[in-house]
């Protein structure tokens, strides 16, 4: 019997045949479970990366309640035509804390994975009021109600703490805090923005939605959307890779 027939054993013989199957699935379970056993994480660190401001998870919650992830996606693949247009291909570090992550392949609007940054506080308000006024073909809905709807700071603390039990390490300063970092970061003038500053380090602070009064959830959508891809120095990261 030649090498290449003797396949036949595991086709004519049931029982070889489980036996083959139960040990092949034992293999690649070894090998894909135990690496749990003494990894403590199977995500690289990355510099920079840090858990949302109270403002910027707010407008987080506005962005997942409203359903944005159906037609934007947040995730970069390694491919030249993707890094052309969007940038840096995603990390794994940038979602580590997120819950659910905003991963995805469907773009019936472009990818925000790096859009921090990319427009002005007045274009994303606009953009969000009436998106016709930017793009006339655009099919986006119109947002205009977040600018005359406050954020919560009541419950804000809560939602820290949540995400903290699930393995986002927000501290008990920053959840003691959480309503006053809400109120700071879209109040320039606040006496709490060099405190937010220190906990949150890279958080933009300024009056999003150009209006005055307690942040709304245009303030925190925008927060949210200038913060995506401006937390990684990938010059440095970069330098960094090809070192290892």
């Amino acid at each position: 019997m030649s090498f290449w027939t003797r396949h036949h054993v595991f086709e004519k013989n049931s029982i070889i045949l489980v036996v083959g199957i139960l040990l092949v699935i034992a293999i690649g379970g070894l090998v894909e479970i135990l690496p749990l056993f003494y990894l403590k994480s199977t995500i690289e660190v990355v510099d920079g990366v840090r858990p949302y401001t109270p403002l910027e998870l707010a407008g987080r919650n506005v962005y997942v309640r409203e359903g944005c992830y159906l037609c934007h996606s947040q995730m970069i693949r390694p491919l030249r035509d993707e890094v052309e247009r969007y940038g840096h291909f995603s990390l794994a570090a940038e979602s580590m804390y997120d819950h659910p992550f905003q991963w995805g392949s469907k773009r019936t609007g472009p990818d925000l994975a790096r859009v921090g940054g990319k427009y002005s506080d007045d274009w994303h308000v606009t953009h969000l009021t009436n998106p016709r006024a930017i793009v006339p073909q655009s099919v986006m809905p119109a947002y205009a109600f977040l600018a005359s709807t406050e954020v919560d700071p009541e419950t804000i603390a809560d939602h820290l703490k949540t995400l903290r039990a699930v393995g986002v390490p927000y501290t008990d300063d920053q959840v003691a805090n959480a309503a006053a970092d809400l109120s700071a970061q879209a109040s320039p003038d606040d006496s709490g923005t060099d405190a937010l500053a220190k906990r949150y380090p890279k958080a933009v602070v300024r009056n999003f939605d150009g209006k005055a009064g307690l942040p709304t959830e245009m303030d925190a959508l925008i927060a949210y959307l200038q913060m995506l891809g401006t937390l990684v120095d990938f010059k440095l990261y970069n330098e960094k890779a090809n070192l290892r």
